[in-house]
């Protein structure tokens, strides 16, 4: 199996834009996002039973979207195959609807199961796009309704999401420290809008994909049909489509390097403060991590749950 192209990136972050550049490469299948992955990996721990496991993937609505043919994935798959190998064969098939040899992801999602990429997929190589998080807090708040789904851990204000992009951002970053330089590379959206060109020949490289012009010329190609969230998407790169500068009340701008300014300033992100947190930034940033966590504990014992199985026959 080729090593897979993961692109990571805080919800918001410019990932939508990096995916469908990629996705135009020839060689590499980047389909919209899946979010199954987790849920697979719940339900066939360790080696799979082929059987059990397609019967899984003819549940699942986005293959359908994706036309992936559950039975073409099935001639990929053996007996007491790794999990991580299984759902690359679903990924594979993908590839090749579309005559490509290589396939990646992109669901920002998975920014809180990055332990569970790195031991499904043990040779993926990572591209990690991060955006200013006050322009990317302001793009997440201005979100349409229904197009995210709304949990109890879900960020509602500026300081709130500045909890996420810190926490994100920083696991991003520990996963690159564990696989090293030759599988993870970063990115600032600012620097790949700015200079498209140099910047998707570098992310190339480091996938080892050979460069193509065509990866420049979505604009106008991308169906946007019920995603008013991605409407930048009809047009050339453009820096400045948000700003922070002129969108985010002072009030909200000094809660956000409040809780992450270290981060920005690590970053190269100019700051409006000193970005020294504060005792209730402290305590803002161990909640919100707290939260997500037992959200994520509960959640994951459902999933594993005999009864949650029973009535959650159909994956989503």
């Amino acid at each position: 199996m080729s090593a897979p192209l993961l692109i990571l990136g805080v919800r918001r972050s410019g990932t939508t834009l990096l995916r469908v550049m990629l996705d135009r490469n020839p060689e590499l299948a980047v389909p919209d996002e899946s979010y199954f992955i987790p849920q697979l990996a719940d339900r066939h721990a360790g080696k799979i039973d082929p059987d059990a496991f397609v019967d899984d993937l003819r549940r699942i609505p986005t293959l359908l979207e994706w036309g992936v043919d559950a039975e073409d994935v099935r001639r990929r798959l053996r007996p007491g195959m790794p999990v991580g190998d299984a759902i690359g064969a679903v990924y594979e098939s993908y590839a090749a609807v579309h005559g490509k040899r290589r396939w990646g992801d992109k669901t920002p999602m998975y920014m809180r199961h990055l332990t569970l990429l790195e031991r499904l997929f043990p040779e993926a190589r990572y591209v990690h796009l991060i955006r200013d998080g006050r322009d990317a807090a302001l793009s997440f708040l201005q979100m349409p309704e229904g197009v995210v789904t709304k949990t109890w851990a879900h960020p509602t204000t500026v300081a709130d999401f500045a909890c996420q992009w810190r926490t994100e951002v920083e696991a991003a970053q520990a996963l690159g420290g564990r696989v090293g330089t030759s599988r993870y590379l970063e990115v600032r959206y600012e620097d790949l809008v700015e200079s498209p060109e140099r910047h998707l020949e570098g992310i190339a490289e480091f996938a080892g994909l050979s460069y193509d012009p065509a990866m420049l010329g979505y604009a106008g190609q991308v169906d946007l049909t019920g995603k008013p969230h991605q409407q930048s998407l009809g047009r050339p790169p453009t820096p400045g489509l948000r700003n922070w500068r002129r969108d985010v009340g002072a009030a909200d701008v000094r809660g956000f390097e409040a809780v992450a300014g270290e981060l920005l300033q690590r970053l190269g992100y100019e700051l409006t403060t000193t970005g020294k947190p504060t005792a209730a930034s402290r305590a803002k940033l161990a909640s919100y991590r707290a939260r997500t966590g037992a959200y994520r504990a509960v959640s994951y014992g459902l999933r594993r749950s005999p009864l949650w199985r029973s009535r959650h026959p159909v994956l989503v």
